[in-house]
């Protein structure tokens, strides 16, 4: 019997599985809508990340599968019986042959970036946080308290930080620049009583909204001094949650808005003048997930890293 390894990077929004052998070879991939019981009710969520396993498996025998982890934000939510119990019921209606290990999903991304064992990574999507690991397990954090106490350099932060620059313009009756124009074209397009239109549209639906308007900042910043200095600023956050993570080894960066664009840019430069000159990006969370599952198995566990994250 062969002998594979299941990855589950479980979200909010989105369910990715990744099944492999323990030579790195990827055998199978899947997906489904989000999976985290701290967003959706129990029983959905399980049928989320069952959906996006049996996709990954396809038409492989679940009881090769010797080794599974799965990452996901509020870990925590596992120490209720009810959780716990709901999620090992689906694992052995899904017929898998070993283990599972829920893990934090800072530690799978910290594992989409490097085979190290200690170092810190900085997540910045939706909300962020940052993480010192130390033997693959996340042991300390700075940051992460929500859109209401935190989130600094997120794209709600970002989206936020847009509408409070244009309520600003409006307020001392300036013309707005190219991101107050884009913000009030998004949210407030009627030429009457643009403000209260903008206020009303910011207060009409869930905080979490305000992450759609990140675009606006990253597309504005070469051309907008507002923008720009909003993304300075996000930066100069993001790279002071590593420094108050703290941990030696490498830094990774994860998250869609350090995918390459601007702000990662940025975070990589405020990075290189504390020192942190080489910064690595997450693979994906479902393949550091697998290579979790995997590194105990294998007797070279960076050789299959860079087979499985090359």
């Amino acid at each position: 019997m062969r002998c594979l390894v299941l990855g589950l990077d479980v979200g909010g929004t989105s369910s990715r599985a990744l099944v492999a052998d323990l030579d790195g070879r990827v055998l199978g991939t899947g997906s489904a809508a989000g999976g985290n019981p701290q967003s959706h009710p129990l029983g959905e969520a399980v049928e989320q990340v069952l959906t996006a396993a049996r996709s990954a498996l396809g038409g492989l025998d679940p009881a090769e599968v010797r080794r599974t982890a799965v990452g996901l934000a509020g870990v925590s939510r596992f120490a209720d019986p009810a959780v716990a119990g709901r999620f090992d019921e689906g694992w052995r209606r899904l017929g898998l042959g070993g283990p599972v290990a829920v893990v934090g999903d800072c530690d799978v991304a910290f594992a989409a970036g490097t085979p190290a064992a200690s170092g810190t990574v900085l997540v910045a999507g939706t909300g962020s946080i940052a993480a010192r690991v130390e033997q693959h397990r996340v042991t300390g954090t700075a940051g992460g308290h929500g859109w209401l106490l935190g989130d600094e350099g997120s794209a709600f932060w970002l989206g936020r930080e847009a509408v409070r620059a244009a309520l600003r313009a409006l307020d001392r009756a300036e013309a707005p620049g190219p991101l107050g124009r884009a913000v009030l074209d998004r949210w407030a397009p009627e030429p009457t009583d643009r403000r209260r239109a903008l206020i009303t549209a910011a207060n009409a639906g869930p905080p979490i909204r305000l992450a759609e308007l990140a675009p606006l900042v990253t597309t504005a910043a070469e051309d907008d001094p507002v923008a720009a200095e909003i993304l300075r600023r996000a930066a100069t956050l993001l790279a002071a949650a590593v420094a108050d993570a703290g941990g030696d080894g490498p830094v990774v960066l994860a998250g869609g808005l350090l995918d390459g664009g601007p702000l990662d840019a940025a975070v990589r430069a405020e990075l290189a003048e504390r020192g942190r000159t080489d910064p690595r990006a997450a693979g994906p969370g479902a393949a550091g997930a697998a290579w979790l599952a995997a590194r105990e198995l294998v007797d070279d566990p960076a050789a299959l890293h860079a087979r499985l994250l090359p």
